[in-house]
């Protein structure tokens, strides 16, 4: 019975709590330099939450280390809805895999609040490659074993695992070549030196759209309603996903309230037509979920990167 109470009185207090929340500035970290998309993103939309709720979002970023100093700051705040972590696919789901000494425990130190985005890439050829769809690229593969090469963004990365993914599921050999960013991929796709990559939608639809590369899929698990003629990899190659979000995340033990307020005012948000206009300009396609589909997401995640890292031979470092 007294226990009872407590937790009633816990549920209460939490509740009160809330209702007054928020009453001051909100810090958001973003585990990314300054200036960059994440940034960018973070401020399109929580503008539209500081109207809604009244306070300022305060953005405040923290690179370095795969994502996980923004993400440590984050987990030691105080559990009180006054700072949110602008959590990524990296350091939540793939670091945890690529580091031996994490900085935090992303199940145990942190209250998923929404995933905000999907982060979609292209699979892209070069243009004299004889492959116009997933289908053709599995056969010239496999008629080609270890000939075709695919570059990523460095070793580790989302772009080098989505390509020994697809190795894995399709059943194919191709040869990766580590580069130092997207920019130089295009340079060496264009001149024809690779031949395969994954590359961000926001960094290569025009030159897909201008004829220089051949945009062939998209790497989420169904078609982005931003580009619906572009067919996923999925539909050849079922399971296969790339998904590089970004989300929202609270320290473990913020009341369920905030966490909720927090989702639908970031699930509102994303249903502006000038933050819906900008996500399409981008190549985001907004999502909103809630926490217990968001927390469901990170679980899976969580598995499906750390095989992901074992069928690389990445060296944990």
């Amino acid at each position: 019975m007294i226990f009872r109470t407590l937790i009633a009185l816990l549920i209460s207090c939490g509740s009160a709590f809330a209702q007054g929340y928020p009453n001051k500035p909100i810090r958001m970290i973003s585990p990314w330099a300054p200036g960059g998309p994440a940034e960018a993103l973070a401020r399109t939309v929580t503008l539209k939450m500081s109207e809604a709720m009244g306070q300022p979002f305060v953005i405040e970023s923290h690179g370095g280390a795969n994502g996980t100093i923004g993400g440590a700051l984050a987990a030691k705040a105080s559990p009180d809805g006054y700072t949110i972590f602008f959590s990524h696919l990296g350091p939540m789901a793939i670091a945890p895999s690529l580091m031996k000494q994490m900085p935090y425990d992303t199940l145990k130190d942190f209250e998923p609040i929404t995933q905000v985005v999907a982060g979609p890439t292209l699979l892209c050829v070069r243009n004299d490659l004889p492959v116009k769809s997933v289908k053709d690229l599995i056969a010239h593969a496999k008629a080609n074993p270890g000939k075709l090469s695919y570059g990523s963004v460095g070793i580790g990365s989302t772009t080098h695992l989505a390509g020994e993914i697809l190795n894995q599921l399709a059943g194919i050999d191709t040869l990766h070549v580590p580069y130092k960013g997207s920019t130089p991929i295009l340079t060496d796709m264009m001149g024809g030196r690779i031949d395969i990559a994954f590359i961000g939608i926001s960094g290569s639809i025009q030159q897909a759209q201008a004829g220089q590369i051949r945009a062939i899929a998209i790497s989420t698990l169904r078609r982005s309603p931003n580009f619906p003629e572009i067919p996923a990899v999925s539909e050849t190659v079922p399971g296969f996903e790339l998904n590089s979000w970004y989300g929202m995340a609270a320290p473990k033990g913020t009341p369920k309230a905030i966490i909720d307020r927090l989702q639908r005012e970031v699930a509102a948000a994303l249903k502006k037509p000038d933050v819906v206009a900008w996500m399409k300009q981008n190549g985001l396609d907004p999502v909103g979920s809630t926490p217990e589909e968001h927390a469901a997401q990170i679980r899976a995640e969580l598995v499906k990167w750390a095989k992901a890292v074992k069928d690389a031979k990445v060296q944990a470092n």
